[in-house]
């Protein structure tokens, strides 16, 4: 390896530990396994661990400062689950992000999410109600400022927060297990999407049945508004990977 590129790995290295460290930090949890397990996955959520890249279980290991039999049970339960691919004596590959397997992440959560606000509905109080409005005023203040990120973060808390105020923790598990996935391909075709002033407006119409205790509308349109954002981020896809 020529000395540039040693310099370029080690700068990038570096990097990726300041992230993974920073993630370390908001983890609350303190079992190895299960810390080393939250803090993988939310760096390949948020593309910190980019799709189709190879990394060392030992690198990794050191970077979090564990031993690599946590770090080992934390990368088995993510193959599980479909986040990544262990190699054996090359570490592990984040899955690439495939249309395929989006499509049928989306006819499942499609389902789920739009049963998630059918409950919620029932059940939301006025100060939740003000919350998600709040939200899709920051969500607006966002796109005004072209700050596409954290446009993603909020609109990721807006859907968490009408699946938490369904109040059924079986349906909260069941779509935990794809909700990363959806965010991860939500941001990594972020710039390469329509600006989502779309998605704001569908935010606004699903609130607004919401407000008026439709559970049945306010589940079309949330059912409508996956369909949609599906057909742009499969759009994207193909333009990202052509």
């Amino acid at each position: 390896m020529s000395s540039k590129n040693q310099i370029n790995s080690e700068s990038s290295s570096n990097y990726l530990k300041e992230d993974l460290l920073e993630i370390m930090h908001y983890i609350e949890e303190t079992r190895l396994p299960q810390r080393a397990y939250q803090i993988i996955r939310t760096a390949i959520k948020n593309l910190k661990l980019a799709p189709g890249k190879t990394f060392l279980e030992r690198e990794i290991a050191e970077m979090l400062g564990m031993s690599r039999t946590p770090m080992r049970e934390a990368l088995v339960r993510l193959q599980t689950e479909g986040m990544i691919t262990l190699v054996p004596r090359r570490g592990f590959i984040i899955n690439p992000i495939k249309e395929d397997d989006l499509k049928e992440i989306y006819e499942v959560t499609e389902s789920l999410d739009g049963l998630a606000v059918e409950l919620a509905t029932n059940k939301i109080t006025e100060d939740e109600l003000q919350h998600l409005k709040e939200l899709i005023v920051q969500q607006k203040e966002c796109l005004s400022e072209n700050n596409l990120y954290k446009w993603s973060l909020l609109d990721d808390q807006f859907h968490a927060d009408i699946i938490k105020y369904a109040n059924n923790i079986r349906l909260t598990n069941i779509i935990d297990i794809h909700s990363d996935q959806l965010y991860r391909a939500r941001l990594y075709t972020i710039n390469d999407r329509p600006v989502p002033y779309r998605s704001v407006t569908e935010h606004q119409a699903i609130i607004a049945c919401m407000e008026a205790q439709n559970g049945e509308a306010a589940r079309l349109a949330m059912q409508s508004h996956r369909r949609r954002a599906l057909l742009e981020i499969s759009k994207a896809l193909e333009d990202v990977n052509f």
